[in-house]
């Protein structure tokens, strides 16, 4: 195993570990508006995203640096192609940390539903924008040769790419779902684990969907029909 295989890898760690540990957040902020029913529930939400949202955005920083260092040309590609997604996920994700630190300095109803709205937002764009991204990764991004981008944020949203993006959705939204069960009691937990079947078998059948859309959009699974023995 080459140095570039060992940092490939270790780079596939780190974005797996982004979205485990912040797929619950981002799936808790997507389920706030659809769950929770008075100021007690909300304040069982943020209570159960505040201690953790933060230190988890660490890893997405550490996931970043690792392309920009490791590499740097693919760094520069995926960024400039992937430049209005990624700055409206920066944007996103400002909005939701800002969320954590105002909600709670104005005793307003209005004030209150202000930032819920905006926590919805900031935890749901980031998740279909992340999606997006990584599908069209997956597929390949257009550009030249001189490694210039060819298209535009619409480029980006097409049909697999917007299935990636409602895949990674529904997948933290079920995390969110079953974190919140576990930080939670009584009436909340209930409808938190019925909130999680149901978005099982909904989850399960997109993700069958996605991998077969791959196989006509991509070429990851080139290697496996070219040998067959792999599915084993």
């Amino acid at each position: 195993m080459d140095l570039g295989t060992i940092w490939f890898v270790l780079w596939g760690v780190l974005w797996a570990v982004y979205f485990v540990l912040d797929g619950f957040d981002l799936g808790l902020g997507t389920l706030l508006p659809f769950m929770a029913r008075d100021e007690g529930e909300k304040r069982i939400f943020y209570n159960a995203m505040g201690p953790f949202w933060d230190g988890n955005e660490v890893w997405l920083i550490t996931a970043g640096g690792v392309t920009f260092a490791a590499f740097p040309t693919t760094y520069a590609v995926m960024f400039s192609g992937l430049y209005s997604a990624l700055m409206l996920l920066l944007f996103a994700l400002i909005v939701r940390g800002v969320c954590f630190e105002f909600r709670g300095k104005v005793e307003s109803p209005g004030w209150k539903k202000l930032w819920d709205t905006c926590l919805f937002l900031g935890s749901f764009a980031p998740a279909l924008l992340l999606g997006v991204a990584f599908a069209n990764i997956f597929m390949g991004i257009p550009i030249d040769q001189d490694h210039i981008f060819q298209g535009n944020l619409l480029t980006l949203l097409n049909p697999y790419g917007l299935a990636g993006g409602v895949l990674f959705v529904l997948l933290f939204a079920h995390h969110g779902a079953l974190w919140l069960a576990n930080k939670s009691e009584g009436d909340l937990r209930g409808r938190a684990m019925a909130m999680a079947g149901r978005l099982w078998p909904i989850m399960a059948g997109w993700i069958v969907l996605f991998l077969i859309l791959s196989m006509f959009y991509t070429k990851l699974f080139n290697n496996y029909l070219n040998s067959p023995i792999l599915f084993v």
